[in-house]
């Protein structure tokens, strides 16, 4: 099986947008947004409801007019209108609520889209074979769309997106309502899309999922675009130091030498396991010398080590101090 893509101009970024406004009612619902995604990025969107991130997926994708402010993909300006169709046949757009045809089988329902697109036999059938193998619903060919569970409809809905052969997938919210083993599954086969080649913006709220498979992140915060950088440079900007610690006894001895000392911001018990998450402002040299207080103190450690701080908590942490 090839699930290579054609190489995009590397010279041009996949998305490009330049001012972007769409306002409802005279109401900005996306304001003045300036965003740029090179080629083979995985961008992942977040922010709450109401911060604009569908509407800014559906006017890339071409199903929402603009209010103001223009759209290249890959250096071409994209346009609602009838033209550059070669251009908009490089996406897949996966919505948040696509309907399934109850009616149809699976086979059937790939096999309507795939003809939508002008792909003709032998190739039609071929591709519905791949697609159905990168989304590991083969033995489920000849099933009733009907009868899929809703991870299955989901990573079906996946296999409709990707049937043309798209370089640029715009995936609005895709592991919403799925539980863990269907969002784990749904991230396996993002990842192999991405190791395709392809380009890919996917929305989420499930911020543990992004940080898993993500090259970049942007935030949206009523209808601005208030952040937009690579992960890594999200983490070394935003995230604060944290340890890890946890004692072979009642962990009330350790928080309470943890609240004379001045670096510690604050720290939380973690459910089950009984460790003590740290946010710690000192450098490396102060957290040896923590570790040599709490020994001095009698405390016995099981664990002292610093740990990245979740892209959720980051999130959780900017969103309190905006609206403070």
């Amino acid at each position: 099986m090839n699930l290579s893509v054609e190489p995009a101009v590397t010279q041009e970024l996949a998305i490009s947008t330049l001012g972007l406004t769409k306002q409802f009612d005279r109401n900005p619902v996306v304001n003045d947004v300036a965003l740029s995604i090179a080629p083979g990025e995985v961008y992942g969107l977040i922010g709450p409801n109401g911060a604009g991130k569908t509407t800014l997926i559906r006017m890339l994708a071409t199903a929402e007019e603009p209010s103001a402010g223009e759209i290249y993909l890959f250096g071409e300006r994209l346009l609602r209108d009838r033209s550059h169709a070669t251009l908009k046949r490089r996406l897949g757009y996966l919505p948040d609520d696509y309907p399934l045809y109850d009616d149809l089988t699976v086979w059937d329902y790939l096999d309507y889209f795939a003809r939508l697109y002008h792909l003709r036999e032998p190739a039609r059938s071929r591709r519905i074979l791949e697609v159905l193998d990168v989304v590991s619903l083969s033995h489920k060919r000849n099933s009733p769309t009907v009868s899929l569970s809703r991870g299955m409809r989901q990573r079906l809905s996946l296999a409709r997106t990707i049937i043309h052969e798209p370089v640029l997938l715009l995936l609005d919210e895709p592991v919403s309502g799925l539980d863990p083993i269907a969002r784990m599954e749904f991230r396996s086969i993002i990842k192999t899309l991405h190791e395709a080649g392809m380009t890919i913006l996917i929305s989420s709220h499930v911020l543990s999922d992004l940080a898993e498979f993500c090259t970049s992140i942007g935030i949206m915060e009523l209808g601005f675009l208030v952040e937009s950088t690579s992960l890594q440079d999200i983490y070394q900007k935003l995230s604060r130091p944290q340890l890890l610690l946890s004692t072979l006894g009642d962990p009330e001895k350790l928080i309470e030498a943890l609240k004379h000392n001045p670096q510690v911001e604050d720290w939380e018990v973690l459910p089950k396991t009984q460790q003590v998450k740290v946010h710690f402002s000192g450098n490396t040299e102060d957290q040896a010398e923590l570790l040599r207080s709490l020994i001095h103190q009698g405390i016995l450690l099981r664990e002292f080590h610093p740990v990245q701080e979740d892209l959720e908590s980051i999130f959780l942490r900017l969103g309190h101090q905006q609206s403070a």
